[in-house]
């Protein structure tokens, strides 16, 4: 049976790899996009031909493009030359206040020159809304193009592609722009050919909070005095390092933004020396951040993107420096692509900003809002085939348009009506006698003109791309075939082993009633699987695991306390003692000479423990993403003094080295091998308490050696987990006595042991359990040292709670109140269902350069700390439940013995895992047009795939270890008989 079981769950999940990768496919598509460049032809009104037909252009030299530009657009340049400097990270509230008030004082203090500006009204700043998700690369994109790019932009953000799209850079290159870079080399990935000269760093590294801005502003004094450039990209990426390491309220926060007020002082103040009429600097951030300083989300701080523009054109005797001036981020494209006179990037979505054009004329302004509608025209006429502009224009009824209930094209023709008859009629009434006429012309023109901008701007940014129905259809049905394939497989185990049991008269069979822990687990999983239709349930999803996890472990007091009460086990104990102390069977936690009374005590130890651990892993982090602002343990730890933290740490090391210290002497192996890895274990607890001493929570630059010191972690982790995985099952006996017989007629094989067996698979399970949690103690921030003490505490509870009494709670309930624990203890670490809440600073411990496939691998093990745990306490399980009736000869074979050790471990998870994922994939496609689906259903279906990688690696190595030391077994089994006669 086994053998069949598993050829059926190979298919089921690779049938459900086959179905999530053609969801992702099509649910997820590349944004369709008008190829090309804008040219000529995008300072004309659209045809209604199909958008794209017509004549290539013939190619023209910069020089000659740029003069045929100026003649077109009818708007004259505004500026000459461009300083764009990003500071990455930076929330609009430090420098702009928020809600109308000023920022704090701490921050107005930071930055005095750039305050001073606003408040002398020299620069005109804008709290400019950045689209999810945020992270760098899809926000450098939305700047340059004005285009809103695909959801999985995050996922190309650590391997950053060329970008081949319309955009700023490359029209300002066409007509003879020379541009210079200094600063975060994403820009150099995204355009590798167009700058002249170029100094990138990289942006992945973020322990480094110094030689990132070093290696930008060391350039500064020869560019600034430079003439060739006409645009220069600085990029610094230090105060998002500031925040990734220490949050929003670090100590080197207001240092950090000092060296950025200083930069934009003397950038300034170059441009003021050179020509002020002709030079325009911009300050803009990528997206701002969380109080935790990590962004990805889509919440008001993580969007919350600072532009700031200090220019001739901006200037104005009277402006409100703290007003809550909003803009998009896109809006930056098509304000910047008509200051300096090259045509509107063919897929910006952006509107322009008209604070920066009080230079112009009146029929200047007026001139650039019809040059923008155009274009927003051209993008509407590719996505809505009925709609054209030559038609709305000429219609005689467009005023008589009811907008409520017409269709999205008449709609837009109604607005672009109002606003191209209104330009005609300020036409017709300028040099008018009446200044007060014309004003009001102008200025209803230009509200029309907005008024059709922002709607159309709104409409595209919001619109789903088509998405292939047949296609999310078969791929579904897909995975549900492959989940109700596990179904089956599942209940073909579960009536295999009803029938053995049956033969045996097992009490298990005897008792075939529905238990309370069983009909909470069933109805658990079937409202947690309700609750992921609502996006409120999404973003908080923690409580729904805490409560799940605390009341199935309360119902498990429950009956050990009855157990308790009835008395029942006294009898069960001592057949159990009486069939094991002839074969010595090894049991955690327990040995034979354990008392009835002793073992209830120790039971509700175990589960008192795993539930008193939960409740203090449930205060350490206060909700997910809508109630993170309440008080928990880990903000008053945030707050206190980073010797506190270090003693914490420091206890969690401590503790987990003496647990493992007590585990090998319960195994009662005294081999030179199990103290060799004794010794090793010890070796990284010394490591990982060398790096939390010589590493200070908010420090400047990481300690030299201290990327050695977590390298040779890694190293001699790596090697103890290996040597133990190859060499346990070769060092534990396989039966009784290995010893040759006294006499010829005597059989020294009548009984197989299984305590060879198991004791190797719980030292292999117990060594990557706790070097597991070691590991974590290294990487995971230190705050969160406790919950991972306090989880590495429930996994071993529970399995030594499973151990004492294999008749309490049937062995699927074991294995699923397992998972239970590993999900609450993931959203105990902190984690949310925002990509805001990856811990990106972790990733790169140990590493001294950036790599994709090492720190993706790094924030993963991060992440997933906490499930990962708990499979790998699976491992631990299967060696005190999985041997106990292997007491044959025959059943040393490796097939059996796999059956019964794997099968249902193995299983369960990926059952459980089957359900949650297709579920949600059916969620996500009814929520496809809902307001979330972007911010709340996409981030979370993205853990959700991440997850089901999580299962498949647990459950591989759940199958790996019990494989490898089956076969070994196996082989010495057959090795000895063949010896022996």
């Amino acid at each position: 049976m086994g053998a069949a079981v598993a050829r059926w769950t190979v298919a089921a999940v690779l049938l459900q790899v086959a179905g999530l990768s053609l969801f992702l496919y099509g649910f997820f598509p590349v944004k369709p996009t008008l190829s090309g460049f804008s040219g000529t032809e995008s300072y004309g009104m659209p045809s209604c031909s199909p958008v794209g037909a017509g004549e290539q252009e013939p190619a023209l030299p910069p020089n000659q493009l740029r003069s045929l530009y100026r003649e077109l657009s009818g708007v004259p340049p505004v500026y000459d030359r461009l300083m764009l400097m990003v500071i990455d990270g930076l929330p609009a509230e430090f420098v702009l206040g928020r809600g109308g008030k000023p920022p704090s004082k701490e921050m107005m203090e930071s930055m005095p020159y750039t305050q001073s500006l606003l408040a002398g009204c020299k620069a005109a700043g804008y709290h400019a809304k950045a689209a999810p998700p945020t992270v760098t690369m899809p926000r450098l994109k939305a700047m340059v193009s004005g285009a809103i790019g695909g959801f999985l932009d995050v996922a190309f953000n650590f391997n950053t592609q060329a970008f081949l799209e319309d955009n700023l850079l490359g029209q300002l290159h066409r007509i003879g722009c020379k541009l210079v870079m200094l600063g975060d080399e994403t820009w150099i990935k995204l355009f590798p050919t167009l700058f002249a000269r170029q100094d990138g760093v990289s942006s992945f590294y973020v322990r480094d909070t110094v030689e990132v801005d070093f290696n930008v502003s060391r350039h500064l004094e020869f560019e600034l005095a430079a003439k060739d450039w006409s645009v220069l990209v600085l990029h610094y990426l230090g105060l998002d390092h500031v925040g990734h390491i220490g949050g929003r309220r670090s100590v080197l926060m207001a240092q950090k933004m000092k060296e950025m007020d200083d930069v934009i002082r003397q950038v300034h103040a170059a441009s003021l020396q050179d020509n002020l009429e002709r030079t325009l600097l911009v300050v803009v951030s990528d997206h701002g951040m969380t109080e935790g300083g990590n962004h990805g989300g889509s919440s008001y701080e993580e969007t919350d993107s600072l532009a700031l523009f200090i220019g001739h054109s901006v200037e104005r005797p009277y402006c409100s420096p703290y007003d809550q001036n909003e803009a998009l981020q896109v809006d930056l494209a098509p304000t910047l692509a008509l200051l300096f006179g090259v045509p509107i990037p063919k897929n910006n979505i952006g509107v322009l900003l008209p604070e920066l054009f009080n230079s112009l004329t009146d029929e200047q302004k007026l001139r650039t809002l019809e040059l923008n509608s155009w274009q927003i025209s051209r993008l509407l006429q590719a996505q809505i085939p009925a709609f054209c502009l030559e038609d709305c224009i000429n219609s005689e009824d467009g005023l008589g348009i009811d907008v409520r209930h017409e269709s999205i094209e008449k709609k837009f023709c109604h607005l672009l009506y109002n606003a191209f008859a209104s330009h005609r009629s300020s036409r017709l009434h300028q040099g008018s006698d009446f200044k007060s006429d014309e004003a009001r012309y102008v200025a209803t023109a230009v509200d029309n003109y907005y008024g059709f901008l922002r709607y159309a701007s709104e409409w595209l940014s919001h619109r789903a791309t088509d998405k292939p129905f047949y296609l999310l259809i078969s791929a579904i049905l897909m995975m549900a075939m492959s989940c109700l394939c596990l179904m089956g497989t599942m209940s073909h185990l579960f009536k295999g082993q009803a029938l053995s049991q049956a033969d045996h008269h097992s009490d298990s069979y005897l008792d075939q009633r529905w238990h309370l822990d069983e009909v909470f687990i069933l109805t658990g999983i079937f409202l947690y699987v309700i609750s992921l239709g609502s996006s409120s349930f999404v973003e908080e999803e923690q409580y729904t695991w805490n409560f799940l996890t605390s009341t199935l472990y309360l119902i498990f007091l429950i009956k050990t306390v009855q157990s308790m009460l009835k008395g029942s086990n006294s009898t069960l104990v001592h057949r159990v003692k009486g069939k094991s102390s002839d074969r010595n069977n090894f049991s955690y936690a327990v040995s034979y000479e354990l008392t009835p009374g002793e073992q209830d005590g120790y039971k509700l130890c175990t589960v008192l423990t795993v539930l008193v651990s939960g409740r203090v892993i449930r205060a350490w982090h206060q909700g997910g993403i809508n109630w993170v602002h309440f008080p928990d343990i880990s903000k008053l730890l945030a707050q206190a003094d980073s010797s506190i933290v270090k003693s914490l740490q420091t206890i969690s090391v401590l503790a987990v080295v003496a647990l493992y210290s007590v585990s090998l002497m319960l195994l009662r192996a005294r081999s030179k091998f199990v103290i060799g890895v004794w010794l090793s274990h010890v070796s990284c607890g010394i490591l990982v308490l060398m790096h939390i001493w010589e590493n200070q929570i908010n420090t400047v630059l990481p300690v030299n050696h201290s990327t050695s010191i977590a390298r040779l972690f890694y190293a001699t982790a790596s090697v103890s987990i290996s040597a133990t995985l190859l060499a346990s099952p070769w060092i534990f006996p396989i039966y009784s006595t290995e010893a040759k017989p006294a006499s010829s007629d005597s059989n020294p094989v009548k009984h197989a042991d299984s305590h060879g067996i198991s004791n190797s698979v719980f030292l292999t399970g117990i060594t990557y359990t706790v070097f597991w949690c070691l590991l974590q103690l290294l990487l995971q921030q230190p705050i969160n040292a406790i919950p991972l003490l306090l989880i590495f505490l429930q996994t071993v509870s529970s399995v030594a709670h499973f151990s004492l009494d294999k008749t309490l709670h049937k062995q699927w309930v074991q294995g699923i109140a397992l998972q239970f624990l590993g999900m609450a203890g993931h959203f105990g670490l902190g984690n949310t269902n925002s990509l805001a809440s990856i811990d990106v600073a972790g990733a790169f411990i140990g590493i001294s350069s950036y790599s994709t496939v090492i720190s993706g691998i790094l924030m993963f093990i991060i992440t997933y700390g906490s499930p990962l745990m708990l499979y790998l306490g699976m491992v631990i399980y299967i060696s005190v439940n999985g041997c106990d009736d292997i007491s044959t000869r025959w059943q040393l074979k490796q097939r059996y013995i796999l059956d019964k050790m794997v099968t249902l471990p193995c299983l369960l998870p990926l059952l459980v895992n089957s359900v949650a994922l297709t579920s949600y994939t059916i969620v996500l496609l009814l929520m496809r047009n809902h307001l979330f689906v972007w911010s709340v259903f996409s981030p979370k279906y993205l853990y959700v795939c991440a997850a089901t990688v999580c299962t498949y690696v647990g459950v591989f190595v759940i199958a790996m270890t019990a494989a490898y030391n089956c076969a070994v077994f196996s082989f010495r089994a057959r090795s000895y008989r063949d010896t022996s006669h």
